[in-house]
């Protein structure tokens, strides 16, 4: 007898660089979401897809969520509104590493939200692998009871692993009957050359300097697979997008070399995730203050 078919979908959110993207990133088993030590790496919402059985829980990544100050900011803020209205449940992710004694004004935000919606929603605290004592999560479990009746308060670490197939058993049974909206090996809604751009984007975090990285946009130009000597080969031309001639000059080095390095780390990677070669082509242009700009951040992708 065919098992009965359940699906869920599950809203990721929390403050900036609490860890969302490499949660979904662990509960996926494979990486669809950019990750970096800045804040505000996720800029729109990425949907990842994962089936097991008769279930599936389609999870929504969502930008960190920040009082805005540009018109990219609006456009974030509004994503993360947009999503939590859409879901059967959500995930609030909080950073344990430092422990604290009150939630912040961006949570408390998220959390009447919940209350306004009569949501369910689990926390997470994550980064537990950076406490030394792990006693001192039972006051921030304490500050997250009195806040919201979350379902569960579930400790982890999306980096080691630790606790994520604890949370991944409770979303599995917060799932209801209803069919499945994607194919059962999907792994994201997100295009090739979406993910290809946004791992071109996080090489780029990872290299240059505290000031460029919030003022660069990547997009995709062409895509196009051909037949090589020694078999398929995607050509791929990406633009590197910033606000000022003094940056374009720094994400391109000295002699090349820093748009290098950002090109063959990201070329490396876009390889495992095509499973193909790839011929990653990259070149770096102004657009001033595209981050104020409606135009532009439609322009670049962001819809």
């Amino acid at each position: 007898m065919r098992e009965v078919q359940k699906s869920a979908f599950i809203a990721i959110v929390g403050r900036p660089n609490v860890g969302k993207s490499s949660l979904l990133n662990a509960l996926l088993g494979e990486k669809v979401a950019i990750v970096s030590p800045r804040p505000q790496t996720t800029r729109t919402r990425i949907t990842g897809v994962l089936t097991e059985g008769a279930t599936q829980l389609v999870f929504i990544d969502t930008p960190g969520l920040h009082r805005a100050r540009n018109s990219l900011g609006e456009y974030m803020v509004r994503q993360v509104g947009s999503s939590v209205s859409d879901v059967d449940l959500a995930v609030l992710v909080t950073d344990a590493s430092e422990p604290w004694e009150k939630l912040t004004r961006a949570e408390m935000d998220l959390i009447e939200q919940f209350k306004k919606l009569d949501l369910p929603a689990v926390a997470v605290l994550n980064k537990i692998d950076l406490l030394k004592d792990k006693e001192q999560l039972i006051p921030m479990m304490a500050v997250l009871n009195e806040a919201y009746d979350f379902q569960q308060i579930v400790p982890l670490s999306a980096k080691t692993g630790d606790g994520v197939a604890l949370l991944r058993k409770l979303l599995h049974e917060a799932a209801i009957e209803g069919p499945h909206y994607f194919d059962d090996d999907m792994l994201t809604d997100q295009p090739e050359r979406v993910i290809a751009a946004e791992m071109l984007r996080e090489k780029a975090l990872c290299f240059l300097s505290e000031e460029i990285p919030h003022g660069i946009a990547v997009t995709i130009e062409t895509m196009k697979e051909r037949e090589g000597a020694n078999g398929p080969v995607i050509d791929i031309d990406a633009v590197i997008y910033c606000e000022r001639k003094s940056h374009k000059g720094m994400i391109i080095g000295k002699k090349g070399a820093m748009l290098k390095k950002i090109a063959s780390e990201s070329r490396t990677e876009i390889e495992s995730f095509l499973e193909s070669r790839v011929n990653l082509q990259c070149w770096v242009k102004i657009r001033e203050d595209w981050r104020n700009s409606e135009f532009s951040i439609r322009d670049l992708g962001f819809n």
